[in-house]
């Protein structure tokens, strides 16, 4: 993976890593297109900020390489089956890993580690030949391994990542190891100047001596780095008596030892793969904490019956093992969506509800949507049934593909105790040759995954800035005409608030566009199509690439709906907008 090959000019939004120190020492990377879409736009938690006095997780995300199609592509991909983490109760910190020079952690990476409390480092490595020359000019000097530290902490700080794993995998001469020391001293130092909470953790790999020998635990070879940083990330090769021993030589540190375990098994104690928890259980007795190498392996060779099971099967063993790190949530409003796009086409959804009455009791009703006919063997187990309805004046910070449906319940004197969600599978076969006396219900496994949660304080309501107060501004505007008449056109489209006004309790927003027809001056009367989602970003900049523009429109509004921290949209009517018109015309 390098750069696009002009990173200046416009195009699709990209995480790439820095190949050479040339582009370090440079800082041309901040003047690339693509910097700023790479900027995360979730902080780390206050609460979070501080490494907690206890054993903990860290997470190698060694993973095809790195930079793979379903994650380098800034602002989302077509893959639905992409590989994903969603245990990060279960971990402290997560490194991006790749064998580039610098590897910078893409911001999807970022933003979800740190909605759930996690940081997140890169990685600087050398390795191989080319690893030795880099070493000559990074470690010539006293004062060129302090800048190039400085460089490595201004990234981190620029891209809101929690600083770095440092992996030398090469062989050095005596008086380049004393200037190897200064560098990761200097970056640990000037990271935690300017990045609070701030991590620089060392990998067992080049010794003091200068020899590329791998020790597998912490001891006097490697000490002196781990004397100058925040941790060492002991290489995985460990006999059952090393974490034990390294827990001794660190001392009131031993927290910050970090033992390796590699899910693949290469070598590492326990076998890893399906008997990772070996190797934690070791841990754990030994009081020392953990680095987890290259848990995507159970995506990458495939580990059945799917791909989610097998995810939650191999998490579940950390789980047992290791025990939960994160606790949520921390501070309200609480809004987090769980959902991966993936659902069965005859998966239902009804709501049961509980009413207690004096007179009656409790009773057990069925609100169900009432588009298509549901299992009767699924109806006779409630007391009554109310059918919601469409609304007619649909909910307008709806996507135009959803549909809002309402209804009223008449308590008297019952007593509303309790909401339940009932998911269920229609199948209308079942349904036309059932009757209510005959049916019966087959017995079989039902898998629900929660799609988003809301936790909100009561009585208190989001309040959106109006339309007026944003501000929408479009760069990079370029036509491109076909031979049929039609045309398209990319842009990029930037954001914000007015001065003096606060954009931090907003986390996301949701692009769409409205082709209109006529001329200007029927501008939102003639239009051609209702808004179509074209995108989701989480920093306020979008770049929207070769987008079809239809022979007769004769304006593009865009319009951007905001988010807020409970998860609320702004209604799409009453959010702020820009208004391209074709070029041309």
């Amino acid at each position: 993976m390098s750069a696009p090959c002009d990173p200046t000019m416009p195009s699709v939004p990209i995480s790439y890593p820095i190949t050479d120190l040339e582009t370090l020492l440079s800082r041309s990377y901040f003047d690339s297109f693509h910097y700023p879409f790479n900027i995360s736009s979730v902080p780390l938690p206050a609460a979070s900020v501080k490494m907690p006095h206890r054993q903990r997780m860290l997470v190698c995300h060694d993973f095809k390489g790195g930079y793979t199609d379903d994650d380098k592509w800034i602002q989302g991909g077509a893959n639905a089956g992409a590989y994903a983490i969603w245990h990060w109760h279960l971990i402290d910190i997560f490194v991006y890993f790749s064998h580039n020079l610098v590897t910078l952690p893409p911001p999807g990476w970022i933003n979800a580690a740190h909605t759930h409390g996690v940081k997140v480092l890169g990685t600087f490595i050398t390795e191989w030949e080319k690893g030795r020359e880099i070493c000559n000019t990074l470690l010539s000097t006293v004062e060129s391994a302090r800048t190039y530290a400085e460089r490595l902490a201004e990234l981190a700080n620029k891209l809101g990542f929690d600083g770095w794993l440092i992996n030398m995998e090469v062989k050095l001469d005596p008086q380049q190891t004393i200037n190897l020391k200064e560098f990761v001293s200097h970056l640990t130092q000037s990271i935690h100047n300017v990045v609070p909470g701030s991590l620089v953790i060392w990998y067992d790999s080049v010794t003091i001596d200068g020899d590329l020998k791998y020790q597998n635990q912490l001891n006097e070879k490697n000490k002196p780095f781990f004397d100058v940083s925040d941790g060492i990330f002991c290489n995985y090769c460990w006999k059952e008596n090393f974490p034990e021993d390294s827990s001794t030589v660190a001392g009131d540190r031993r927290f910050d030892v970090y033992m390796g375990i590699d899910v693949w098994g290469r070598g590492t104690y326990g076998g890893g793969q399906w008997t990772t928890n070996v190797a934690l259980d070791v841990l754990k007795k030994d009081d020392v904490s953990a680095a987890v190498f290259a848990p995507g392996w159970v995506y990458e060779t495939g580990q059945g019956p799917d791909f989610q099971t097998a995810q939650n099967r191999w998490w579940r063993l950390v789980e047992q093992s290791w025990g939960v790190v994160q606790k949520y949530p921390k501070a309200l409003p609480f809004y987090s969506d769980f959902n991966q796009v993936k659902s069965d086409g005859k998966s239902l959804m009804g709501l049961k509800l509980t009413l207690s009455s004096t007179k009656e009791g409790t009773k057990e009703a069925l609100l169900l949507p009432d588009v298509a006919l549901h299992p009767a063997q699924l109806i006779n187990k409630f007391d009554s049934i109310i059918l919601a309805q469409r609304a007619s004046n649909q909910d307008s910070s709806l996507c135009s593909n959803w549909c809002q449906y309402e209804s009223t319940i008449v308590l008297n004197d019952s007593t509303l105790t309790e909401v339940g969600l009932l998911c269920y599978l229609n199948n209308s076969d079942v349904v036309k040759n059932s009757t209510s006396h005959e049916a019966t219900i087959d017995e079989s496994t039902y898998k629900a995954s929660l799609g988003r949660v809301h936790i909100r304080v009561a009585g208190v309501c989001t309040e959106f800035p109006p339309a007026d107060k944003w501000f929408i501004d479009g760069k990079n505007i370029s036509w491109i005409w076909k031979d049929e008449g039609t045309r398209t056109v990319s842009l990029t489209i930037r954001w914000g608030l007015d001065a003096g006004l606060a954009s931090s309790s907003f986390v996301l927003y949701n692009i769409y566009v409205q082709k209109i027809s006529g001329g200007e001056d029927n501008l939102g009367c003639n239009t051609s199509t209702t808004p179509e989602f074209v995108g989701t970003a989480r920093t306020a900049i979008y770049y929207i690439s070769a987008l079809e523009v239809p022979i007769g429109v004769s304006c593009l509004k865009f319009i951007i709906q905001v988010c807020a921290i409970d998860g609320t949209f702004m209604d799409l009517d009453k959010s702020p907008s820009y208004h391209l018109f074709v070029e041309g015309l």
